[in-house]
């Protein structure tokens, strides 16, 4: 007989354990946004155009030149982008310069290239290269 071992060998309910964890829960919208944002990181182009911009702010056709997509390919995923708030744009005359919005999305990454880092070559000399 095989061992499920996702489960306890019993049914017991610890409350005390229970009772904290309920009192420290997120609220539901804001664990639909965080939801939201890991939906929008899952796709590998828009990945692909966040680390672009990890190391500096780039144009709509200098993006599409690193990850071999066309323009409005590209527009299409840094709208989603936005809508998320994981990047922002400035005009410069015809010119649209997308960065990422804030050193959190810097942050997340470099933590995800970790944690991929611990069996991952490349992950750990990205690392090393970007202290």
């Amino acid at each position: 007989m095989a061992l499920d071992f996702d489960r306890c060998g019993i049914s017991c309910i610890h409350e005390d354990a229970v009772s904290e964890v309920r009192q420290q829960m997120i609220e539901d919208n804001k664990v639909q946004a965080l939801a939201d944002t890991f939906k929008v990181l899952a796709d590998p182009t828009r990945v692909k155009i966040l680390f672009a911009l990890l190391n500096r702010e780039l144009c709509v056709c200098d993006l599409s030149a690193v990850i071999s997509m066309s323009d409005s390919a590209v527009s299409h995923q840094l709208r989603m982008l936005r809508t998320q708030k994981l990047v922002n744009f400035r005009r410069d005359g015809k010119i649209m310069y997308y960065s990422l919005s804030d050193s959190h999305i810097s942050t997340i990454f470099k933590q995800a290239i970790e944690h991929i880092g611990h069996s991952n070559e490349w992950a750990a000399q990205f690392l090393e290269l970007s202290r």
